[in-house]
């Protein structure tokens, strides 16, 4: 069963989705706009990658992680979960891919704080000493460090270092879990920044992956 297009924000709401039903959403929706229209088989959301982070979240929350295909339309040119999934970003295009093409799993990403990640989080500048599982990946400063999720058959994160203020230097990892202990600094997660500035921080793969629509 195929349930409605869920539209987030002023700019999905004002895409052309012929024959098909749109649900009209705020940006970031939460529970009360978003549970009543959990169940279906098949969700499409369209709109920014914190769109879809935001109904991942209440898929996780109603465990339905792994009864639902997510089909998603971004809305941003500049999706990382497009351009991670290799996504169209044409909203005609990705659509109908959507709609028509088929899931495969792909990692659930985390956090401490109850939140998850689908395409890309960061912390900048960093300096204090970082975990990537039981490895190190950094005691010191780091100009930026960026969390994904793994494209491959990895343990779930792709971890990016990068060092230098004129030579950049990157350093990559990938493990299970990424954990920071650093100089209060302000995460951003698909393009949303937390609240406040944390010293101790931590992305990690959920035990259930996404089912998201993507070429094959």
């Amino acid at each position: 069963m195929r349930g409605p297009v869920l539209a987030c924000g002023r700019i999905a709401g004002a895409l052309p989705f012929e024959g098909v039903e749109v649900e009209h959403l705020p940006e970031r929706p939460g529970r009360a706009e978003v549970d009543p229209l959990l169940g279906p088989e098949l969700l499409v959301v369209a709109g920014t990658d914190a769109d879809l982070a935001a109904v991942t979240l209440r898929l996780l929350r109603k465990e339905l992680l792994g009864a639902t295909e997510v089909g998603f339309v971004p809305t941003d040119p500049g999706s990382a979960v497009a351009r991670r999934w290799a996504l169209p970003t044409d909203p005609r295009t990705a659509l109908d891919l959507a709609l028509n093409g088929a899931a495969r799993p792909v990692p659930l990403v985390r956090d401490d704080a109850g939140g998850v990640l689908v395409g890309r989080g960061e912390l900048a500048p960093v300096r204090g000493v970082v975990y990537c599982d039981e490895h190190l990946a950094l005691r010191g400063e780091a100009r930026s460090i960026v969390v994904e999720p793994d494209r491959g058959d990895g343990p779930g994160l792709e971890v990016t270092v990068t060092r230098g203020r004129l030579l950049r230097r990157r350093e990559r990892f990938r493990c299970r879990a990424v954990q920071f202990g650093c100089r209060p600094v302000t995460p951003e997660s698909d393009g949303v920044p937390y609240p406040r500035a944390m010293e101790r921080w931590t992305w990690y793969r959920h035990t259930e992956d996404v089912l998201l629509i993507r070429p094959a």
